[in-house]
């Protein structure tokens, strides 16, 4: 095998560990929506011919310049599609790469020059990109130098193998390219394994209370809270497991893991699941006997975790000390500057509260076929190439079977998650709590242990510092150098990693940059030294799991995990 082919089979495990546990987009984009925005860039370039002749023109020197070897086109050194050799040392293929980035220059400069409204132009480039990355030469047999040398190293087998994943990812998967060789996981037997037992189940979610790893605990209980968007266990994946972590350092581990919701629970909204919330903090604190837990919430688990806080402040009750915010954006303007927000309007919320509402839940599939769209170079192309023109198979890669390891959402909470789009309930305030009570993050009085990823795309770092600032000046915020599920799954040992932390008292993230400290390695021992400050004294660890009413029903990870 080439080291192209190396190198592609690197890209499919790296490039979606960028791009998973995000809120994926909620909104959708409408086909509507991108007629719209194609119909805007020609009615401009049409009453600015000008433009149109600048570019073409522009286009054909580059061209002219490739031909006679003058061009100084090339690739980014970061796109990993021009990765092979040949496309530096072979003229024709060169000359290839350069005629591509020359047309999609010309493509790009036609918004760049045309004179549109900055949420017209972000729609009109991500549309263009979408056809800009389709046509990109590496999608194609011959235009991919890995994928003929393959052919020829193989005698054809590797088209034929190629063409064997096409025919069952068109059975299968509708369509689109498989991103993991699902036959090599299976949770509970090699994902999930971390020792526990479900202690309380309701119709809306399981508590699994894990065995203590050490003989003794910190008194004050840690309950992690994940999104409700995919399953709970990308917590607790073999080598960089959270919750193995926590209970080797010492902590008193719960985790809520929600059921997957079918049309009969599309009632469940965010308001069930904070009252859930309470549930399950209540039953830690019977089992343990704290007066109060410790409280991680991450992506979506994060906004439900800082409403549940929120109505706990709102009703004067004390029974979280701390809180984990992990790549969790709660300021909606941030959210509406990014991609997928430039598509968002009144009529597309609308659209897709009644796609909802009319089928009870929101696919986690047509989730998960949105997002690709959104960043198709990383989560369908580079899969079109290993998959198709190598002839690979998938990857078996963990992170992978975990994030097309779907769920469903109920009707009912994506609606109040798209309302908080143009309620922007918790930098405004705003009616959101179980019990009517106005949101209100001032009246919040706990330390925040705020975490990003610099290259997040998702949750961008700068929304994240601004949710830091929602939970006060007894925050603090950490920056790790990478993306977004990256920068949650970070043990110790990656030398690459490093990571800035500092109190959240600037104004502004980039203010906070420059003030805050650097620090080698992953964040989670500066984690786990900052929580355990907030866990009280130590006790004997328990020698049996749950207490009282809540005992044992069955082995972690639980029922519900199960669930397709």
């Amino acid at each position: 095998m080439s080291s192209m082919s190396n190198t592609v089979t690197t890209d499919v495990l790296e490039s979606p560990a960028q791009h998973t546990l995000a809120a994926n987009p909620l909104v959708g984009v409408r086909g509507r929506d991108v007629l719209a925005s194609l119909r805007k860039l020609v009615g401009q370039v049409a009453r600015h011919p000008g433009v149109l002749a600048g570019q073409y023109l522009s286009f054909l020197g580059e061209v002219g310049r490739v031909a006679t070897g003058r061009s100084v086109l090339a690739p980014d050194d970061k796109d990993k599609r021009f990765a092979d050799p040949a496309w530096k040392s072979s003229p024709a293929y060169r000359a290839l790469a350069q005629s591509y980035l020359a047309w999609s220059n010309a493509l790009i400069g036609l918004v760049d020059e045309a004179s549109m409204s900055r949420s017209d132009a972000e729609r009109a480039r991500f549309v263009l990109s979408l056809f800009i990355d389709a046509m990109a030469p590496t999608n194609a047999l011959m235009g991919n130098p890995a994928a003929l040398k393959k052919l020829l190293d193989t005698g054809g087998t590797s088209l034929l193998q190629g063409l064997e994943n096409f025919v069952r990812d068109l059975v299968r998967n509708g369509g689109l390219p498989a991103q993991v060789d699902t036959a090599k996981f299976a949770v509970g037997r090699n994902l999930a394994t971390t020792p526990g037992s479900v202690v309380f189940r309701n119709e809306v979610m399981e508590l699994i209370q894990y065995r203590p790893a050490t003989e003794v605990v910190h008194r004050r209980p840690l309950l992690i809270v994940p999104p409700q968007i995919n399953k709970f266990y990308v917590f607790d994946l073999p080598g960089k497991s959270i919750i193995e972590f926590a209970l080797k350092g010492g902590l008193q581990t719960f985790a809520i893991s929600w059921k997957n919701p079918t049309a009969e629970e599309g009632h469940f909204g965010l308001a069930t699941y904070v009252a859930a919330l309470d549930e399950a903090v209540d039953a830690v604190r019977d089992i343990t006997g704290a007066d109060d837990v410790n409280i991680w919430g991450s992506c979506s688990g994060g906004i439900t975790m800082s409403a549940f806080l929120a109505s706990l402040a709102a009703r004067g009750e004390k029974k979280v000390h701390s809180a984990t915010v992990a790549v969790c954006v709660l300021d909606m303007a941030v959210a509406r500057g990014t991609t997928a927000g430039a598509f968002v309007s009144p009529a597309s919320i609308a659209a897709a509260k009644a796609a909802s509402r009319a089928n009870g839940v929101l696919q986690g599939r047509e989730l998960a076929r949105m997002f690709a769209w959104m960043r198709p170079n990383d989560l369908i192309w580079n899969y079109w190439v290993n998959n198709y023109l190598m002839g690979n198979p998938p990857p078996a890669f963990d992170i992978l079977y975990w994030n097309n390891d779907t769920t469903r959402l109920p009707a009912r909470l994506h609606a109040d998650f798209l309302d908080l789009i143009g309620g922007d309930p918790f930098v405004k305030g705003g009616r959101l709590t179980p019990d009517g009570a106005a949101i209100d993050m001032r009246r919040l009085d706990l330390d925040s242990y705020v975490v990003a990823g610099v290259t997040d795309h998702i949750t961008p770092w700068q929304g994240c510092y601004n949710t830091a600032r929602l939970y006060g000046e007894r925050s603090t915020f950490v920056l790790a150098n990478s993306g977004h599920i990256q920068s949650l799954l970070n043990p110790p040992g990656n030398p690459k990693a490093f990571f800035q932390s500092g109190p959240a008292r600037s104004a502004t993230a980039e203010a906070w940059l420059e003030q805050s400290t650097r620090h080698t390695g992953s964040w989670w021992p500066h984690w786990l030294e900052w929580i355990k400050a907030r866990s009280q004294d130590t006790v004997s660890a328990p020698a049996e799991l749950g207490a009282g009413r809540n005992q044992p029903i069955d082995p972690a990870p639980g029922r519900y995990v199960l669930e397709a």
